[in-house]
């Protein structure tokens, strides 16, 4: 693979979008518009400057990386893209739109990949004409440090599909796990209702430092449940939890009230500078 489109140009897209030129790969950013792209591509040189900063990349290496990466406002840049990452809200309609779009576009053989945490790589694939090519390509937050990739085929994906994708993982510097087309998929299952679970507990009242710390010291998390909840997003965490539940059915899948009510109070972490701590 050599040319990669990235489709969303938010935390993960522009995370992901980042991996890719970092290992080498021409990456086209897009987004609904050539403004948000562009702001996608200012956040990722950003991070590559505090990473010179930091002395973990040089200058050299930053300068052969940007040259790989094009921001654009329309789809039809990556025709000829070997694999598309659709990282767009975690909102159901609007990733059906854009593979239903993305699939009349693209070359015969690129590979349609979702960066979806919960929705059923199955049912997206439904809407194309080729389900064979569409995969689930999950990377976590955030993408350049996480080095886990959940790889999840849906019912009809290839197994020529599969192996691409794992070596994409490889290319790119990921370990690729296989996950299961299930809600949340693997590591959502597990970590989601963790995250449920400790808001329930900041409900409760116990102090959000308190449930952070507990975690950190006593089962050796790097970060707390809540402190991730509020660098992924309330807003995401609320969308994942809220797919789980509906899907699976299961009481222990029902978001906090507090979550819910946070998130209507735009309290959303650090993207809007509150969350269960202030930025």
């Amino acid at each position: 693979m050599k040319k990669v489109m990235v489709v969303g140009a938010g935390i993960m897209g522009s995370g992901i979008a980042q991996v890719c030129i970092e290992h080498g790969l021409e990456t086209i950013l897009t987004d609904v518009s050539e403004e948000v792209a562009e702001k996608g591509k200012e956040k990722i040189y950003h991070f590559l400057q505090r990473k010179i900063e930091k002395g973990r990349m040089t200058q050299e290496e930053r300068d052969q990386a940007v040259v790989l990466l094009k921001s654009s406002g329309d789809y039809q840049d990556g025709i000829d893209a070997d694999i598309v990452i659709e990282a767009a809200t975690e909102n159901v309609g609007i990733k059906l739109q854009i593979f239903k779009k993305l699939d009349e576009i693209v070359k015969e053989n690129t590979i349609l990949a979702s960066n979806t945490s919960t929705i059923s790589i199955t049912k997206i694939a439904g809407a194309t004409k080729h389900p064979d090519r569409v995969i689930g390509a999950h990377f976590f937050v955030p993408p350049p440090a996480m080095k886990l990739l959940e790889v999840t085929p849906g019912l009809l994906t290839s197994e020529e599909t599969i192996k691409a994708t794992f070596a994409f993982a490889k290319l790119i510097g990921k370990e690729a796990i296989q996950a299961p087309d299930t809600s949340g998929f693997l590591v959502n299952r597990i970590l989601v209702p963790m995250q449920n679970e400790a808001i329930f507990m900041v409900q409760e009242g116990s102090r959000p430092e308190d449930v952070d710390r507990a975690m950190k010291l006593g089962a050796n998390l790097p970060m707390g449940p809540l402190e991730l909840t509020d660098y992924a997003g309330l807003d995401t965490v609320l969308a994942v939890m809220t797919q789980m539940y509906t899907d699976l059915g299961d009481p222990k899948y029902r978001p906090c009230p507090l979550l819910r009510k946070m998130v209507d109070a735009h309290l959303l972490g650090r993207k809007t500078g509150r969350g269960f701590y202030s930025y």
